[in-house]
C-alpha cells in the first residue's frame, strides 16, 4: 500500500511537471518578441532592429494587454486625445484604420456600392479592429490601395501619428522619433515616411506584440452598440472611451477643415440667410448617433458594464491632467512622466505658433483657449439651427443653450454645465 500511495504522488508531480511546462510553453509562443527569453536570445535578438525592445531598459508590459477603443465623431477632439494614448510607451497606437476599410468600399465598383448596407459595412470594421487588436496587421491588406506588395506598403493612413509605427524596430532610422517621444513630442509629418520608408506590416505586428497593449482612435463607427460583439469576445478586455463634444463647436471646426463640403454653411455664416441647398442631415445624424451612444453608455447595460467611460472634449481641454489621469485609470494604465510632459507642452499658450492650430489634425493648441472659441466664429442663425437640431443631444451632455448674439459672444459665461460622468462599474 505504501509504496503504491508513494507510485500515484510521483505520477501526480509528473502531471504537474508536464502541465507547468506546456504552460511556459504557450505562454512565451503567443508573447511578443520580447516577453519570452529565448525569443530574444535567439530568433529576434540576431536582427538588431529587436535589441532596443529586448535589451533590459525596455519598458516591461503591464498585464494583462489592455485593448482600448477611442470612439468618437469627426472634429471632436480625438487628435487631441488619441496622442495622451500615444505617448505611453507600452502602446500600441493606430490613428483611424477605418479610413482604408472606407476607401476600399467607396473605391469599389458602382454594383457593390449599390449593394453595400450598413451591416455589411459594421462588419468590415469589426473584422478589422478585432484583427488589429490581436496584433495581425497583415489583415489591413486587404482594404489598403495600392495593394501593399511582399506585406509592404506606402499608404497606411496617418502613420505618423502612431511612435510605434514611427521607431525602431518598424522604423530603422526611427532613434530620433523615439527620442522626440521620450521628451513629449511628435512624429513631424513628413519626416516619419521620409525617413522611415514604406511601412513593414510583418515588422508593425511584431512591434504590436511586443508593445503589449493597443489603442485605436475611430470616427467611422456611429453607434457604440455596434460594437457589442467586441466588448462580448472573449479574447479582448475593450475599454471604450466615448469622446464627445458641443455639436456647436463640432460644426465650426467641420467649417474650417472641410471648407469645400460645408461651403453653404459657410455662406449662411457669412450672410445670415440660409441657403435652400444646405445639407442638415450631417449635423443631425451626429447628434443622434452621439445622444444614442451616450444614452446606452449611461444606461449601463451588461455589455458595457465596466468598459465604457464618457469624456466631454471640454473637460479634457480645461482640466488636461484630471481627466488624462481618470482616462489611465479607467484603462487601468499608469501615467507616465511621458504623458505628464506632452500634456504640459500641448495644452498651454506657449504653443510653437498660432499656425499649428490651422492644420487639419494638429494636437499643438491652447487647449483651453479653443474649447469655446467656435462661439466667436459662428453666427447665432446657424448656432439657434444646431441648437433646435440637437436640443437633446445638448441636454443629455450638459451644453446650454443660447437666446442671442450678445449671450454666444459672451465668454466669460461658460456653455459646459459642470457633470460628473463616472467610470461605470
Amino acid at each position: 500500500m505504501e509504496c503504491s500511495w508513494k507510485t500515484v504522488l510521483l505520477l501526480v508531480c509528473a502531471s504537474l511537471g508536464v502541465q507547468y511546462t506546456a504552460i511556459r510553453t504557450l505562454r512565451d509562443s503567443l508573447s511578443g518578441p520580447c516577453q519570452g527569453a529565448y525569443r530574444c536570445q535567439s530568433r529576434h535578438f540576431k536582427d538588431s532592429r529587436w535589441r532596443s525592445l529586448c535589451d533590459d531598459g525596455w519598458v516591461p508590459l503591464e498585464l494583462p494587454r489592455k485593448h482600448i477603443l477611442l470612439f468618437a465623431t469627426t472634429r471632436s477632439g480625438s487628435s487631441f486625445t488619441g496622442q495622451l494614448l500615444n505617448q505611453h510607451p507600452g502602446i500600441f497606437y493606430v490613428f483611424e484604420p477605418l479610413y482604408h476599410v472606407q476607401q476600399a468600399f467607396t473605391n469599389s465598383s458602382s454594383r457593390l456600392r449599390r449593394t453595400l448596407d450598413r451591416r455589411a459595412l459594421l462588419g468590415a470594421y469589426r473584422d478589422l479592429l478585432l484583427n488589429l487588436y490581436t496584433c495581425d496587421l497583415h489583415f489591413m491588406e486587404n482594404y489598403i490601395r495600392p495593394e501593399p506588395q511582399d506585406h509592404t506598403t506606402s499608404s497606411f493612413f496617418r502613420r505618423s501619428s502612431s511612435h510605434a509605427l514611427c521607431s525602431p524596430p518598424v522604423c530603422a532610422d526611427g532613434a530620433d522619433a523615439a527620442a522626440t517621444a521620450a521628451a513629449g513630442g511628435s512624429p513631424d509629418e513628413a519626416w516619419c515616411p521620409k525617413k522611415c520608408g514604406a511601412l513593414n506590416l510583418t515588422l508593425a505586428s511584431a512591434s504590436c506584440s511586443s508593445r503589449g497593449h493597443v489603442a485605436i482612435k475611430t470616427v467611422r463607427v456611429p453607434e457604440v452598440g455596434d460594437l457589442r460583439t467586441l466588448t462580448e469576445d472573449p479574447r479582448l478586455d475593450l475599454k471604450i472611451i466615448h469622446l464627445v463634444r458641443d455639436p456647436r463647436a463640432v460644426l465650426a471646426s467641420r467649417m474650417m477643415a472641410f471648407a469645400d463640403q460645408f461651403r453653404a454653411w459657410k455662406i449662411w455664416n457669412a450672410t445670415g440667410r440660409q441657403p435652400r441647398y444646405v445639407d442638415l442631415t450631417q449635423i443631425t445624424s451626429t447628434c443622434k448617433d452621439m445622444a444614442a451612444s451616450a444614452a446606452t453608455g449611461l444606461r449601463r447595460p451588461p455589455w458595457l458594464r465596466g468598459r465604457y467611460l464618457l469624456v466631454r472634449y471640454e473637460d479634457l481641454a480645461f482640466r488636461p491632467k484630471d481627466k488624462a489621469a481618470e482616462i489611465y485609470k479607467f484603462v487601468g494604465l499608469e501615467m507616465g512622466d511621458r504623458v505628464r510632459t506632452w500634456i504640459a507642452r500641448n495644452t498651454n499658450d506657449n504653443v510653437s505658433s498660432p499656425s499649428d492650430w490651422n492644420y487639419r489634425y494638429s494636437t499643438t493648441r491652447d487647449s483651453r483657449a479653443t474649447a469655446e472659441s467656435w462661439r466667436l466664429r459662428l453666427g447665432f442663425d446657424i448656432v439657434r439651427a444646431v441648437q433646435n437640431l440637437c436640443n437633446d443631444t445638448l441636454a443629455l451632455l450638459g451644453y446650454k443653450r443660447v437666446h442671442s448674439a450678445a449671450e454666444l459672444r459672451n465668454l466669460s459665461h461658460s456653455l459646459v454645465e459642470p457633470r460628473t460622468f463616472k467610470p461605470m462599474t
